[in-house]
């Protein structure tokens, strides 16, 4: 399987190594009090109510280390 921003957060949570390539390039988001709510959609359509903690260079980095996996 392969795992992008258009992965739902909570499988990129569930995989530890995609987990690890989060929490690089976002530190604390899987500790985050309202993580759970975002865990059924896609790690980009999370980013747009973040807020604007997750950027979109955030994500481009994500996408490019998932690509390597």
């Amino acid at each position: 399987m392969s795992f992008s921003t258009q992965s739902k957060l909570g499988d990129l949570l569930d995989n530890p190594d995609t987990k690890a390539v989060l929490e690089k390039h976002m530190p604390g988001i899987a500790d985050h009090p309202q993580i759970a709510m975002g865990r059924g959609f896609p790690l980009a359509v999370v980013a747009n109510f973040s807020g604007g903690a997750i950027t979109p260079a955030m994500l481009e980095a994500v996408d490019a280390d998932l690509a390597k996996m």
